[in-house]
Formats: C-alpha cells, structure tokens, sequence
C-alpha cells in the first residue's frame, strides 16, 4: 500500500503476466456475520484482508466472538449461535456499508427479541450515505430505533435495553430503488426471529443491484437457511430457518476488482513475452454479479475467455468500441467502464446507475469531474453518465485524480495511465484502496512495463557522510518509489568478500585475477531494500553494512573496474515503477545520466564527521571525532581523483549545501524542487 498524499503514475505502455485476486469484500463480510451469527464455529478461507473487513471483524470481537487464525491462514470464527454475550457496545464501522447495514439489522432484531442498546456511528460520509429505508422496515417490525443526529442516517441507536415485540405476521416493506444492502440486511437479519413462522420481504419499486442479492441468497443456502423469492419483489423466510456452520467457506476473488484488470487487458498492447493478463481467483462460474463485466469488456472490443476459476484477457478491437448499456447490474464494476470510454471510439453512455449517488462518495459527480480533467466531454443525469473521449491525443491532459476517499475511483483511474499523450497520472490519497485491494498499486505495476526512459529517476549525489541516504530514504517513502542504495552495494561487496575469504586491501586490490574475482562476486549478488533494510540472500545486514571498516572497504572496490562493470546493470535494473530515488557518488555522472533531476549533496567535512559521531555513539560504536574527520577528508581526495568516475556533481545537478540544515528542511528542498518539475507544481 502506498501510505503518503499522492500517486504519480508515469504513462504506461503494455501489460502482461498473471493477478492473483484479494477475496470479495462483499461476500467476505456477509460470511464474517453468517458465520458469527451460526451454530459452530467457521473457517474461512482466502477473506479479504482490507479496512472493511477489518472493521467487521472488530464489530464481531465487540460483540463477543471469538476470532482465530488458523496454520493454513483461514480466519475461524465460533459463532453465537444467535444469542447476544454483550448486550450493550458502541460500534464504529469507518465508511464499510457492508458493515453498517447488515449490523444494522441485525443488532436491531437481537436486541428487540433479548434486549440489548447498541450505538452504530461511522465516519462524517458513513452520517451522509441514506439508511433511512432500512430504518423504516426495522421499525415496522417493532424494534426501536433511532436516528441519533439527522432522521434517516447515521449515527444509529439500536434497542433500548429492554425486549420489544416484534410484528413477524405481515410483510416487512422495503425499498429496492436507492440501494440494494437494505433488502441485505434483512435477509441476513431475519432468519434470526423466523424460528415460528414464516418471515416474508416485499420490495417496494425497482430492485437496483439484483446480482448482489444473488450473492446475499447463495450464502444463505450456504449457511442453511433457503430463501423462496417470488421473482425480485417478494422473499420468503421458512420459519423454523436457522443458521448452521458449513465448517469451512472459500471466499472468491473480487469480481469487481477484477474489472480493472479486465480493463487492463483491454486497453493495454500485451508485454514482451506474454499474451496479455490472467486473472486467478474468479471465473465464469462466480456467484458475485459483477463478473457479468465480462460480457460488457466484450462488447467495448475486450478478448476474453475463461473457466471456473480463471480469465484471460487481451487486447482486441482498437480503438474499444463505445456503448449504450444499462448497468442495474453491475453497478460496482461499471465505474470501471467510465475509465475504458475514454479509450472508445464515440460516445459511450452507462445507465440505471442512481446507486452510485448513494455510495462511498457521488460516484457520477466524481467520475464526470475527474474524466474532465482528462480532456472528456462528459454529461451526467440522476441516474446516467455519458462520456465522450478527448478528440486526439493532443487533447489528453495531465491530471491530479481526487478520489473523494473512495477506492474505487482510485483504482479505476490508475488506468488513465495508458493515455495516447503519455502524460502522468496522479492519484490523489492512493491508500484508499485499502478499502478492499491494499496492495492494487503494487499489483498493478507489477503487471505494466513501459520504456525505461518515462520511468522517473531523482538522483542524490555527495560525499560520505553527506546525509544522502537519509534524504534519499526519506524522498522514496514520500513519493512512494524505490529506493537505491548504492553505496550499500559497494559495502555489499566488501562484507561478501569477506565473507568469501577474499581480501579488499589495496594491495591486493592491484591484481587483476584478483579483480576479476571481485567483479564475479559482484555480479552473484542477490540483493532487496525494504525501506531502510538492506536484505542479502534473504538475511537482513544493515547493521554489519554500517560499520566503518564496510565504508571503508566499499570505497576502494568502488574504485575496481571489474567491480563497477559488474555492478552497473544491478544498479540500473532498480529502475522500476513507479519511479526510483538512487543514491551514490556517480548516480547522476554514470548510471543514470538521462534522470529527471540530479542533486548534489553536500556539507563541510568538519559537519559530516560531527554527524558521523553523533550516529555511531547512538549505535553504541566508539569513535572519535577528529580521527573520522581525517578519515572523511582521506575518502574524499580518494573518490574525488579517483580514474574512473570520480565524484563530481552532474553538469545539471542542483546542488545543495546542507551543513545548516535539518533533514526535514533537506527533504522539503528536494521535494519542492521535484514538484517544481512536474505537470502538477501549480497543485
């Protein structure tokens, strides 16, 4: 997950290889309930792993459940049977309304049949997002509830400690027109009182979003409790229903997260060596209706095909073709389709969408403003978007994506990427995603390649003990790009040759045979970053690399011919999306000379030896100060003269002195600097 304020993706070119898809957030938190409300306990397979489930899974221990991890990584659940162990808790469920309806329900017909108050609250969108529909029914049963701010919406209290009759003979009337979770949450509610009588549901208006009252009656067979529906209008609980453990539950891999790898495959040329995109984990025989995406990419022009489990995408009629489509549907994996009409050839309109008003943001305002910042021609109703692409290339614009706090616009404009002008893409608040695919951006890099040159390079420059790795470190986290240690590798080096029995004297640096085997050395390295850490073949050595003997043994086989060679197509091979920060003495000078921007570091020697003191007392190192600062002095005439790449700033390097500065200040000079050269510096 990328945890900082924005995302700039560079323009993307093809994609290829395999996705290996997180579970479905909507079954995994119908199935956390099912099982929590169920006789036994419940081991669940591949849950998704995302803020709404988390919230879920707090509720659930709040409320007295027991939660587990099991060896093989299934989440075990020991159901309550039905009964409440806690009669009273405030819950807060973020923003996840697979969370907050569902509880919803369910509290209220708990608490009325055994007594119970419980408060459900949510962030400040979670207190605008409707609920009132679902309110009604609930009080139609008898169960008291109330609304505690504005009447209709969030914050809710649930029963008032005492037992309510519930009025099970007539049929409970809800809604079916603003959201599709409210005729949810009482399927998965009711069962809990139907144990007498029948318990029957009409949906007043049209039921929006029917595929996902699909999966809301599957799970509940699943579960043992058969639903009759008589068309989409009326439900039937059987009375006598309760909820059983089927012991063990898979969750399938998000049908509506697999609509932008879908896209993927249909917007982007298939890369080198690959036919285009596999996505694992859902298929054509998925129960979620959002995998009904497949026959809407078809119709845009997408190559699909596919078994249970699994779907193949590539690219096939180009430019994609546009359409006219009513998406009751898939009203999740539509949104995706705004983001492929940029890449159609005429209009492409998407209709019977009012649900998306209602979701975790307006869905329509947000797409139609963020798809006009691209260049689109976009006009939207109640209930319909209708998207013209920009004319021609030269019509695309650079854009700043906000994405209202909800992941879906997030993910689906990452796809923007692909854009014919070839301008970057920023996402605003990437960690959105979090919401149901923490690692999408991850994934999705993982998946698109594009040519070495738009792949952006900071390059940080300076002597030893300048505080360019510090400054660098901190530069990657915030910008979300690799990090490049180059230093680390020539330490690597020498605490590989150490450990290899081979000297790193000066001396016997002077033979050839000698160099040769220090470059073959060189050249095996298997070598990660993570963050600050240093991984070497698999074991992490930071701390040996941070010695001052590795520093001083980094700087004379830095100086190796056969060492350097060896070492140059490593360094460049972390040239990798979204972008990278590489540190050194000759990053800007040798090894990325074409790098969007070159900054030279520097301080006064007497600085860096006070700073080189200061870290190694901190590590518990003794030292001394005017002998480091002899040191330094020696290591920067040794690098400074040396033949081959000297250390020197790049002829278009900023240079920066930082002897009077903290880091903070060092990092924002850079960062200002970087912003500065972007499509974004008026942002």
């Amino acid at each position: 997950m990328f945890p900082i304020p924005f995302l700039d993706i560079p323009p993307l070119s093809n994609a290829g290889g395999t996705v290996r898809l997180p579970g479905s957030k909507s079954i995994s938190n119908r199935v956390l309930l099912l099982a929590a409300l169920s006789d036994g306990h419940t081991d669940i397979a591949d849950l998704l792993d995302s803020d709404d489930t988390s919230v879920m899974l707090k509720a659930l221990h709040q409320l007295g459940c027991r939660i587990e991890t099991q060896p093989d990584g299934a989440v075990r659940i020991h159901g309550l049977g039905g009964r409440l162990p806690v009669t009273q808790a405030r819950l807060f469920l973020g923003n996840a309304g697979t969370a907050m309806r569902p509880l919803t329900a369910s509290l209220a017909l708990l608490a009325a049949r055994h007594g119970g108050a419980f408060e459900l609250s949510g962030i400040a969108r979670m207190h605008e997002r409707p609920i009132g529909d679902l309110v009604d029914a609930l009080r139609q049963l008898g169960c008291p509830v109330d609304c505690l701010i504005n009447e209709g919406y969030p914050p809710l209290k649930l029963g008032n400690g005492q037992t309510s009759d519930l009025h099970l003979d007539q049929p409970i009337r809800v809604r079916g027109d603003v959201s599709s979770q409210f005729l949810t949450a009482l399927l998965l509610a009711l069962p809990l009182v139907a144990q007498e009588q029948d318990v029957v549901i009409e949906v007043t208006g049209e039921l929006i979003s029917r595929p996902y009252i699909e999966i809301t009656v599957n799970l509940l067979a699943r579960f043992g409790v058969v639903v009759k529906r008589d068309g989409w209008q009326r439900f039937t609980i059987p009375a006598g229903s309760r909820y059983q453990s089927p012991g063990r539950i898979a969750v399938e891999g998000d049908a509506s997260s697999a609509s932008y790898f879908m896209a993927l495959g249909a917007i982007a040329s298939a890369a080198p060596g690959t036919r285009g995109i596999t996505i694992e984990g859902v298929g054509l025989s998925s129960i979620q209706g959002d995998i009904h995406f497949v026959d809407a990419a078809r119709l845009m022009g997408a190559r699909i095909t596919g078994e249970a489990n699994r779907l193949h995408i590539e690219r096939g009629s180009w430019p994609l073709k546009a359409i006219d489509l009513d998406c009751n549907h898939i009203p999740d994996a539509a949104m995706t389709l705004a983001v492929m009409a940029l890449y159609a050839e005429g209009t492409t309109t998407l209709r019977n969408i009012a649900s998306w008003r209602v979701k975790e943001t307006d869905r329509i305002a947000a797409m139609a403003t963020e798809c006009r910042k691209l260049g689109a021609a976009v006009e939207e109703g109640a209930d319909f978007i209708r998207i013209t692409p920009p004319a021609s290339p030269q019509d695309w614009r650079a854009a700043s994506i906000h994405t209202y706090d909800d992941h879906r616009v997030a993910m689906c404009f990452s796809l923007a990427a692909f854009n014919p002008a070839g301008v970057t893409v920023r996402i605003e608040d990437p960690k959105c995603v979090a919401k149901t695919f923490p690692d999408y951006f991850e994934t999705l890099f993982q998946c698109c390649v594009t040519p070495a040159e738009r792949i952006p390079v900071i390059c940080v420059d300076g002597p030893t003990a300048s505080g360019k790795g510090t400054l660098s470190a901190e530069v990657a986290a915030q910008l979300g790009y690799h990090l490049l240690d180059s230093g680390v590798l020539y330490r690597l080096v020498g605490l590989a040759a150490e450990r290899a029995g081979l000297s790193t004297a000066e001396v016997d640096l002077k033979d050839a045979h000698h160099q040769q085997q220090l470059g073959a050395l060189a050249a095996s390295l298997r070598v990660r970053f993570d963050g600050l850490r240093t991984l070497f073949e698999g074991q992490d050595v930071t701390d040996d690399l941070r010695t001052e003997a590795a520093g001083m043994a980094a700087s004379r086989v830095s100086a190796v011919p056969a060492v350097r060679e060896a070492l140059l197509g490593l360094q460049r091979s972390f040239r990798q999306l979204p972008g990278l920060v590489a540190d050194g003495r000759d990053m800007g000078t040798v090894i990325f000379p074409d790098a969007q921007m070159k900054v030279f570091l520097t301080a006064t020697a007497e600085q860096r030896a006070l700073r080189r003191h200061k870290q190694l007392i901190s590590k518990g190192f003794a030292a001394n100060i005017a002998d480091l600062l002899e040191d330094l002095k020696a290591r920067d005439l040794r690098d400074t003269s040396r033949t081959h790449a000297p250390l020197k700033p790049a002829e278009d390097a900023l240079q920066l002195d930082n002897s009077g500065m903290d880091i903070d200040q060092s990092v924002k000079q850079v960062l200002d600097w970087w912003q500065s050269r972007t499509a974004f510096s008026g942002n």
